[in-house]
């Protein structure tokens, strides 16, 4: 089958989510498809069964193909580093560390390893189904484009225009996309999937005979909206969390710090029931809060200066029940962090923790890229991954005391008994839920909620 480009008409126009749902659609009609996505800009990684980091969006949408996820589905991968700066990870190993100018000017090596992934993908699936980025026609950037201009030009995939409804102004950034496309793009686009709807469908029946009109395209679907709190891509989608809440047993706090990452460790908290979880984005007195998560920080170094420039550290050291630490977060809690290679800043340094964990974090390469069984907190056999610098000198891959805890290893709420031991520990009337279970309808869900509105017959 020739291969699908998803495009948006934004950011967060709801791209991931479309393709994570073309993936299982094709999957159950027995089609061995891939998720792609030549560049992402995003903290959220995780590790491949090769040993490799890619975006979490792709294992994500690995996950809904079936299929295990690996580091050609994600070539390039643009983690921020600060100040303007990214560290650029290749074919899923870090390259470098580079300012957005030095990257530009690395364009066209980085186009052969975007080519080669996707020719070698073409060769092994049946189908290839590639996720766009922002927009397609951001015109200044068009000459430095590896998701949308290189794949369209280069593979001539079929492309789909995904456009979010919810924003406003849907019919002018349809119309404008498809105006300053170039024509030999143009000329590959089958449809407009109109996301994110609210409301009556009918309502939209003259919206979509303008679109097909007078714009020339057909509209494939109307998707009505559907929250998926999962694998979350971007600090934009961050935002779309919508939690659930049942009988709240605790209430957390978790600290959204600038540089926050790999915060898909909140989506098993947000689909918890049972839970009241807070972003924390700035001074907040903590005390109503039955605990303090610190999550994942792309540079947590920096991230701990904001903390203590907010006034939310010496909050958090006043804080006196639980706390726990998930790799960046974890280090933290300890005495002293020291990047003697600039490897969490712009030069060498060192920073002071919450000396909660009497141990000490050295920050060297290369970087620790693991997946699998972890033994933890003495009785817990979890399955997660490690992505990190960063080294303790005495307690490696976990601490636990009756009010401290923290790990290296993402994915430790994801597991049903650790998760359930640890929250009944702080109160014994939490009862807990199967979020493996929990995760599979949700995918399907929203899966169905696609299936059902959208003209597959186009694409088949």
């Amino acid at each position: 089958m020739n291969p699908i480009l998803v495009v948006g008409t934004s950011s967060d126009a709801g791209k991931t989510s479309v393709v994570m749902a073309l993936c299982r659609i094709f999957a159950d009609l027995g089609i061995r498809v891939a998720p792609f996505k030549a560049q992402n800009v995003s903290n959220n990684s995780s590790v491949t069964i090769e040993g490799r980091e890619i975006s979490r969006a792709q294992c994500f949408q690995a996950e809904a193909a079936r299929i295990e996820p690996r580091y050609l589905f994600n070539p390039v991968l643009l983690k921020s580093h600060g100040n303007g700066g990214v560290q650029v990870v290749v074919n899923g190993l870090v390259h470098k560390n580079q300012s957005i100018s030095e990257y530009y000017n690395e364009i066209d090596s980085l186009r052969n390893h975007v080519k080669n992934a996707f020719s070698q993908l073409l060769q092994e699936y049946d189908l290839v189904i590639a996720e766009g980025a922002g927009s397609p026609v951001e015109l200044n950037l068009l000459h430095k484009d590896l998701s949308n201009t290189f794949i369209a030009q280069t593979f001539q995939p079929r492309i789909i225009l995904v456009a979010d409804i919810e924003r406003g102004g849907v019919f002018a950034s349809i119309y404008g996309t498809l105006a300053l496309l170039e024509p030999e793009i143009r000329t590959n686009v089958v449809g407009v999937i109109i996301n994110k709807f609210r409301g009556d469908r009918r309502f939209f029946d003259e919206g979509e005979k303008i679109i097909r009109e007078q714009f020339g395209v057909p509209v494939l679907g109307v998707l009505p909206f559907l929250p998926l709190n999962i694998d979350m891509e971007d600090s934009q989608s961050l935002q779309n969390y919508s939690q659930r809440r049942g009988a709240v047993k605790l209430r957390i706090a978790v600290i959204a710090t600038p540089r926050l990452s790999n915060y898909n460790d909140l989506d098993v908290l947000m689909a918890d029931d049972e839970l009241d979880v807070t972003l924390i984005h700035s001074f907040q007195m903590l005390d109503d809060f039955d605990m303090v998560l610190l999550g994942g920080s792309k540079s947590v170094l920096s991230d701990l200066r904001w903390l203590k420039a907010q006034g939310l550290f010496a909050e958090i050291q006043k804080f006196e029940k639980a706390i726990f630490g998930i790799c960046g977060g974890y280090q933290m809690l300890c005495e002293n962090l020291i990047d003697n290679d600039g490897l969490e800043s712009d030069s060498p340094s060192k920073e002071t923790g919450f000396a909660l964990i009497a141990d000490t974090v050295t920050y060297q390469q290369p970087k620790i890229l693991k997946r699998g069984a972890y033994e933890v907190f003495e009785a817990f056999n979890v399955q997660g991954y490690e992505i990190h610098c960063g080294r303790l000198a005495r307690y490696p891959l976990y601490y636990q005391t009756e009010r401290i805890a923290g790990t290296h290893v993402h994915g430790i709420f994801d597991d049903n008994r650790f998760r359930t031991a640890y929250f009944q520990n702080l109160n014994p009337t939490y009862q807990g839920f199967d979020y493996a279970a929990y995760r599979e309808n949700a995918i399907n869900a929203f899966t169905n909620m696609v299936r059902d509105n959208l003209d597959l017959n186009v694409l088949l």
